[in-house]
C-alpha cells in the first residue's frame, strides 16, 4: 500500500508510492543544456566583482553582476504602504558564479579543487554583500539543465541578496524554532542522528558532512547534504569543512549525472538570515538552525494537485533513491 509521511520541520505531507520506479523509467527532454550564443562565454555581463586565477593568471573562477538584474543597489528601501498591501523597491543584488572558464566542463567533472574554488566565491561574495545593513537574506543556488530553469548552458550558479527573508527560508527558521522551543534540540541534528542510526536513507558519511534523502522529500532522488557541526550560518565553515564539501558535492553531483543520464537539477544553500533580527524574533537562531544543502533533480513536472495543496507525490522512495546513489560510481 502507498504510504503518506509527514515532513518534520514544516509540517509538509508526501506521499510515496509503494512500488518504487527506477533510474532509467525517468524521462526528460534529450536536450538537457541550452545551445546557441552563450553570453558567459562573450562576456556578455556586467561588472567583474570577484576572481579566482591560476598562477599564470588565467581565471577559473569569476563573479560577475547580472546584466540585467532583477534587485539592484541603486536608492534605497523606500518601504511604504498601498492600502492593505506592503511595497517597497527591489533593492539587492543579483550576481553571477561562472563556475568555469569552459563551456562544456562543469565544476564538478573538473575536481575537488575546482569546487572548491567555488565554493570560497560563495563565501566570499556573502560576506562582501552582507556588510550592507539593508541586506537581510544571501540565496545561493545553482540550476543545471533547460528544465531546471538554465538559460546558459555554461557552468554558473547565482547568488542573491534581498532585503526580505523569503518565504520558504522563513518557514525553516520558523520550524526549527519551534521545535527547539518544545526539545531544546536543534530539528537537523536529531534528523542526522536518526539517519546515522537507521542508515537506510544515508548516501554518504564523509569527516564533516553528511548526505541523506530525506524520509518525507518532495522530488525523486532528491537529497541533503547537512553538516556534522553544528552552525547557522554557511559563511562560518572552516577551511576543513570547505576541503571536505568539495569532495562531497563533486562526488554527489557526478553519481546523479551518472544515475539519471544528465538530469536538470538545482541545489540550495538555506542558511541564517545575514541579520539577527529583532530579540524577541529567533534570538535562539545560533542553536536552532542549522545551515544545509538542499539538491533537487528536476526529472518530472508537478502536477496541479501538487502545485495547489503543498503535498507532494513521490515517485521513488528516499529508501530506495538512496540505495541507488550509494550504488552508482562517481568515475575517477
Amino acid at each position: 500500500m502507498n504510504e503518506l509521511r509527514r515532513e518534520p520541520l514544516l509540517g509538509r505531507w508526501v506521499a510515496v508510492l509503494r512500488e518504487s520506479m527506477r533510474p532509467e523509467e525517468y524521462r526528460f527532454a534529450v536536450e538537457t543544456r541550452a545551445t546557441g550564443r552563450c553570453d558567459l562565454c562573450e562576456e556578455e555581463h556586467g561588472e567583474e566583482v570577484f576572481t579566482s586565477r591560476d598562477d599564470s593568471g588565467r581565471w577559473l573562477v569569476k563573479v560577475v553582476s547580472s546584466r540585467d538584474p532583477i534587485f539592484s543597489t541603486e536608492g534605497d528601501l523606500a518601504r511604504k504602504g498601498v492600502g492593505m498591501y506592503d511595497r517597497m523597491n527591489t533593492f539587492g543584488a543579483n550576481e553571477i558564479v561562472i563556475e568555469s572558464p569552459d563551456h562544456d566542463h562543469q565544476a564538478e567533472e573538473m575536481g575537488p579543487a575546482q569546487m572548491l574554488r567555488v565554493l570560497d566565491a560563495f563565501i566570499n561574495r556573502t560576506v562582501e554583500l552582507e556588510k550592507d545593513a539593508r541586506i537581510r537574506y544571501i540565496f545561493i543556488n545553482k540550476n543545471y539543465g533547460i528544465l531546471s530553469g538554465d538559460p546558459y548552458g555554461h557552468p554558473h550558479s547565482l547568488i542573491t541578496a534581498v532585503p526580505v527573508i523569503p518565504k520558504r527560508v522563513k518557514d525553516e527558521l520558523d520550524g526549527a524554532r519551534l521545535y527547539y522551543d518544545y526539545k531544546e534540540r536543534c530539528i537537523f541534528c536529531d534528523i542526522m542522528r536518526e539517519e546515522e542510526r537507521m542508515q537506510d536513507r544515508v548516501v554518504m558519511d564523509s569527516p564533516c558532512f553528511l548526505v541523506f534523502c530525506p524520509y518525507a522529500t518532495r522530488f525523486p532522488f532528491e537529497f541533503w547534504i547537512l553538516p556534522k557541526q553544528h552552525r547557522c550560518s554557511f559563511r562560518e565553515i572552516g577551511d576543513e569543512e570547505r576541503r571536505d564539501l568539495s569532495k562531497v558535492l563533486t562526488v554527489m553531483l557526478r553519481k546523479l549525472r551518472r544515475l539519471l543520464n544528465d538530469p536538470p537539477y538545482s541545489y540550495v544553500i538555506h542558511t541564517a538570515p545575514s541579520r539577527i533580527p529583532r530579540r524577541n524574533q529567533w534570538h535562539t537562531l545560533s542553536e536552532d538552525f542549522h545551515w544545509h544543502i538542499e539538491v533537487m533533480p528536476r526529472i518530472r513536472r508537478l502536477s496541479g494537485f501538487e502545485l495547489g495543496s503543498g503535498m507532494y507525490t513521490l515517485s521513488t522512495s528516499p529508501e530506495d533513491a538512496a540505495k541507488y546513489l550509494k550504488e552508482v560510481s562517481h568515475g575517477d
